[in-house]
């Protein structure tokens, strides 16, 4: 395949991961769909760390835009495009590894939630066997909000799958971009 249709694939690719990122960080602002949670600042730690909005969202978009652009006949299809692809495509590395970390971290000490009178990270101490992971019945340990173990389940756990293919894509494209540059994009004018 021609690398510049291999960052034209790349950055298609990252385009939807971008827009998931950013939707599943700021839904989990809102446990069971109530602002009151995030006013009163009884948001998991994690969250308040936007892995998906600045690492997933910000930090990929930005590379992906260019990387787009380097598919392209023109100012940045070229082999100095190419070159700077890495740059970009490293950004974007950075940026997805950031979200895969702040997602691994939400799912390992689990969510803040209202256990009988205070609130509390109950799970954040808990190994082994008592992981709250490998343990369903613990979750009921969590009262308010509704369903936050599961909730928060879903999005850390999609934010953690997109974050790995970002920066699959990224340092794929970090290849492509070494390859773009010594090779050159192939990129013919169409008449």
């Amino acid at each position: 395949m021609c690398t510049g249709k291999c960052s034209r694939f790349i950055a298609v690719a990252l385009y939807p991961l971008v827009v998931i990122s950013i939707i599943c960080n700021i839904v989990l602002f809102f446990p069971d769909g109530d602002v009151t949670y995030a006013k009163d600042g009884h948001i998991t730690e994690e969250v308040k760390y936007m892995g998906g909005l600045i690492g997933g969202g910000v930090m990929v978009l930005l590379p992906a835009l260019y990387i787009h652009l380097t598919g392209k006949q023109g100012c940045c299809g070229n082999r100095c495009g190419m070159f700077l692809s890495i740059a970009f495509a490293a950004v974007g590395v950075a940026g997805g590894l950031y979200s895969l970390i702040v997602a691994a971290l939400g799912l390992q000490n689990g969510p803040l939630c209202k256990t009988v009178q205070i609130w509390t990270t109950p799970f954040k101490e808990l190994t082994g066997d008592n992981n709250y992971l490998k343990n369903d019945k613990l979750w009921s340990l969590c009262t308010e909000p509704k369903n936050i173990v599961q909730f928060n389940l879903g999005l850390f756990g999609t934010l953690l799958a997109t974050s790995c293919l970002q920066v699959i894509l990224c340092a794929i494209q970090m290849i492509n971009g070494l390859f773009g540059c010594l090779c050159g994009t192939c990129n013919k004018e169409v008449l």
